[in-house]
């Protein structure tokens, strides 16, 4: 590939993406995208880093924050970034290693406000969106990953971007520079996830709010390299194991920029608040008991084989919420005493210490080790094997893609898990969105929906 062809793919299909011509699953995709971003922002608001950027925003504005009222775009963004992913539990991909929803759909939906677009534009928006950011995600990983950065943080400002020029329908000349901007602002590093920062939250929020601000910066005439992705000091040069002239990785992945198809569609939806990476463990243990059905009490050990980056997930003593999602063994004792104690609600994966005790006992009994065999069907699956010894016999199960992926949809799907995380909210609200659509004006959409947000 030529080192000039990534930016001018990206400009192109902005440009020619439209709602007339999209598939009905991928439209169907998007929705189900958007009620997944709304209920997780609106219970996301909640938390302590949600709280935290609400104490800092400015009432007043085109757009909305989500259960709040509204703001400025660029505010507004930054927000509903920081309330979608405040919990882990927005969407994902699994082969391009980021969370698009947090990123994308703030900008898109704030710029759509603000522009005064239908319904269908919205859609548009979202669309190109995912698809830059998880095309861009695809292509510079695992390496980009391996090197340290969160790709939410940085392919994720880029696909915000997108998602904004898309909603300003800026000229190509204007989405080059505005991808240029956003190319060098993308940032986001590991460290804050694992250290059980809220960090991780404003990676998202920063992506969304960061790619407003190149879109309306580009529509005023402000430029941006036209080769901050292949250029000798750019993006890929500098973050990726990817040499931009031969488009050679060290460690092959993807050999091309993968825009063939909707990659929307692939997305996947969360049930646990904990990191993806953690979920094939979470499907496995619950599988286990939910059939066998061992007490408690009689659960000896538990051993788990899986992939390095899961195993690595390996902190048995969490000490907050944050820490406690990216934690495998802590995460495990988590979800086996919710089952136990018949909790539902899905934000029950939170920092507890009155439940410390217990936690750690169960959390003691769980052994983590890397199987090079599971390594290698990694990133194509997440597979994981887990064996629970009792007293009356021994229990093994494998799984290797958790619920929510394409492969193995949720049972229950979104609608489900948006009434679960918010069961106060009138159930009409996903009605409105189901016929997004068919709406005029997106401020029309959103006022009918905060009708039922009760903002």
């Amino acid at each position: 590939m030529s080192i000039t062809m990534i930016t001018s793919k990206f400009t192109e299909f902005i440009v020619s993406t439209s709602y007339d011509q999209l598939p009905d699953d991928v439209i169907q995709k998007a929705k189900e995208c958007f009620t997944d971003f709304v209920g997780v922002a609106l219970r996301g608001s909640e938390t302590e880093s949600g709280e935290a950027v609400k104490n800092i925003i400015r009432p007043g504005g085109e757009s909305t924050v989500i259960g709040q009222g509204r703001s400025t775009p660029m505010e507004a963004g930054l927000a509903n970034g920081i309330f979608a992913h405040s919990m882990d539990l927005d969407d994902g991909h699994r082969l391009a290693m980021l969370h698009p929803g947090a990123c994308v759909i703030p900008a898109a939906l704030s710029m759509c406000e603000a522009e005064n677009r239908t319904g269908k534009e919205l859609i548009e928006s979202i669309v190109v969106g995912y698809q830059v950011a998880i095309a861009l995600g695809m292509m510079v990983n695992p390496g980009h990953r391996s090197r340290g950065f969160h790709s939410t943080g940085t392919c994720g400002t880029l696909g915000a971007a997108s998602a904004a020029c898309k909603a300003m329908d800026l000229s190509e000349t204007q989405i080059t520079n505005a991808l240029g901007l956003a190319g060098t602002q993308a940032a986001g590093l590991l460290e804050s996830d694992h250290s059980g920062s809220m960090g991780k939250h404003l990676h998202a929020g920063r992506a969304a709010q960061s790619g407003i601000l190149s879109a309306l910066l580009a529509r005023n005439g402000f430029t941006g390299a036209e080769t901050i992705l292949e250029g000798d000091e750019g993006f890929l040069k500098a973050m990726t194991d990817i040499d931009p002239y031969t488009m050679a990785h060290v460690h092959p992945h993807e050999t091309d920029l993968p825009m063939e198809n909707y990659h929307i569609s692939d997305v996947y939806f969360k049930i646990y608040p904990v990191c993806r990476h953690l979920h094939s463990s979470i499907d496995a243990l619950l599988e286990i008991v939910e059939e066998k059905q061992p007490e408690l009490e009689e659960i000896e050990k538990i051993t788990v084989n899986t992939y390095k980056i899961a195993a690595e997930h390996d902190d048995y003593h969490p000490t907050s919420t944050e820490a406690l999602r990216q934690s495998l063994p802590v995460s495990m004792a988590v979800a086996l005493l919710n089952h136990y104690q018949e909790t539902g609600d899905l934000i029950e994966f939170s920092y507890s210490p009155r439940n410390q005790k217990r936690i750690d006992s169960i959390s003691g009994k769980i052994q983590i080790k890397v199987d090079s065999n599971l390594d290698k069907q990694y990133p194509q699956s997440r597979p994981s094997e887990v064996t629970i010894f009792t007293e009356k016999g021994i229990y093994k199960n494998k799984v290797d893609l958790p619920h929510g992926e394409p492969e193995n949809p949720l049972k229950q799907g979104v609608e489900w898990k948006f009434r679960n995380l918010n069961p106060d909210v009138d159930a009409r609200v996903l009605n409105v969105i189901g016929n997004m659509d068919s709406y005029p004006d997106v401020r029309q959409f959103m006022g009918d929906l905060n009708s039922f947000l009760k903002i």
